[in-house]
């Protein structure tokens, strides 16, 4: 399986969509697509992750990293995920105390910084 990224300016954030799977072999994609979006000037996004099928710890670790890149900007990273199997390993590691984590784009785009 592969990884498809594509992104979108939504007003002052930048939606992420994220398919496939995320993993030690895809994950350097999504890093290098998160750095250039910081790198640009752009320090809020949204994560979208309901076409998600694999979530590895490398994954985790690409959106941890993400997440400190954005707020050494002052910025947000927030989630868009609903699928229980990848909710799951937010829950297991913590990690849903360090994302906000939503269950729609508009949700989101909507949540106040």
């Amino acid at each position: 399986m592969d990884l498809s990224l594509s992104n979108r300016p939504e007003g002052d954030k930048t939606v992420v969509e994220v398919g496939g799977e995320i993993d030690v072999y895809t994950a350097p994609r999504l890093r290098e697509q998160l750095v250039d979006l910081v790198a640009d000037g752009k320090y809020h996004l949204v994560v979208d992750m309901e076409r998600v099928d694999f979530l590895d710890s490398t994954g985790l670790g690409v959106l941890v990293g993400g997440l400190k890149r954005v707020r050494a900007h002052d910025g947000s990273l927030r989630l868009v995920c609903t699928q229980e199997r990848i909710l799951k390993i937010f829950r297991i590691t913590g990690l849903t105390k360090v994302f906000p984590i939503h269950d729609s784009v508009e949700d989101a785009l909507a949540a106040t910084d």
